[in-house]
């Protein structure tokens, strides 16, 4: 501190060495700002790390749980660590009822669910955001103002419509004397085919394409479908990919729907199968969550993989 203040008083003295003098207070400085600076990066690790395990807990005690014996859950005094780990969890729990049928409809499910979003729901987002006609902020308004309904408030107007579905299971034109659409696939599938967020999604997207293209396909001929599906649509792939992910943990976590829908083995998903381990007489826990951990890996390899991607998309939406 001393020699930066002779070096001020000596700068201003000669005016020929304050040059020198700027540059000799800036070296001294240097040194204090990058100690802050590297004890700022410090606390935000640690921060970030206290963060991601308060919210990695519930993962970790699922998958601990899963591993543990019988005897080892019922001792209240049981260690954080497994003192036996019960490997062999997986595979009572996985022959326990048929997984492979609950994880095929359950794939199937979220992969229907997901092509119809990104076929029907992209061409919505697109039709809102560049065609112009005079409903057309009327119509997204709609959307906006559906996606504050609770799917609990909507849960029982779309169990009737597939109930009373015409012309199907039995029903006539009037929609009266079958079950409709009541354990189907047309049931399971439709009713969440498409939802009001991913169109807000693909209309964000939609609306940063430059207009520019589109006025120029316009001028060369070409249709509306054609710069929907070959022109503006390849210009927003991590809007896809964010999409495509959101539908589909939105159709393979699916729970309460396939419950009040399908009523037969065949069309239960793999969030139903893990009913199999909670009966009137107890709940067999390790079973449990060996099954949950089972159901739930594959979305978390999937956000792994493409994380990057998701969060990329998510920042070029303009969401905050």
């Amino acid at each position: 501190m001393t020699d930066l203040n002779a070096l001020q008083q000596k700068a201003a003295e000669d005016p020929e060495h304050s040059v020198l003098g700027d540059r000799r207070s800036r070296r001294l400085r240097a040194p204090s700002r990058s100690r802050q600076r590297r004890t700022s990066v410090i606390v935000l690790y640690v921060l970030l790390t206290l963060v991601s395990l308060l919210m990695a807990a519930p993962f970790i005690w699922m998958f601990l749980t899963s591993v543990r014996t019988p005897q080892e859950l019922a001792d209240p005094s049981m260690s954080l660590i497994p003192e036996t780990w019960a490997w062999g969890n997986y595979l009572e729990a996985f022959n326990a009822a048929p997984f492979a049928i609950y994880a095929r409809n359950s794939f199937l499910l979220a992969a229907l669910q997901t092509i119809a979003t990104l076929i029907f729901g992209s061409a919505c987002g697109y039709a809102i955001a560049k065609l112009r006609f005079p409903l057309a902020p009327w119509i997204f308004g709609a959307f906006l103002a559906s996606m504050m309904i609770p799917f609990y408030a909507t849960v029982i107007p779309q169990f009737l419509i597939v109930r009373f579905m015409p012309l199907f299971g039995g029903n006539d034109i009037l929609g009266q004397g079958g079950s409709g659409w009541i354990d189907t696939w047309w049931g399971l599938v439709v009713p969440g085919a498409i939802s009001a967020f991913n169109i807000f999604l693909f209309r964000q997207f939609y609306v940063a394409a430059p207009t520019e293209l589109i006025e120029a396909a316009r001028i060369d001929g070409v249709g509306e479908l054609g710069i929907w599906a070959r022109i503006i649509t390849p210009l927003i792939k991590p809007g896809l990919l964010t999409v495509a992910l959101l539908s589909f943990e939105q159709g393979w976590n699916n729970f309460l729907w396939p419950l009040l829908v399908t009523t037969s083995e065949r069309l239960r998903v793999i969030q139903l199968g893990l009913s199999v381990f909670r009966q009137e007489a107890g709940t067999d826990f390790h079973l449990l969550m060996a099954g949950t951990t089972i159901a739930a890996v594959p979305m978390i390899i999937l956000f792994a993989i493409f994380q990057k991607y998701f969060v990329n998309g998510f920042v070029s939406s303009g969401i905050k």
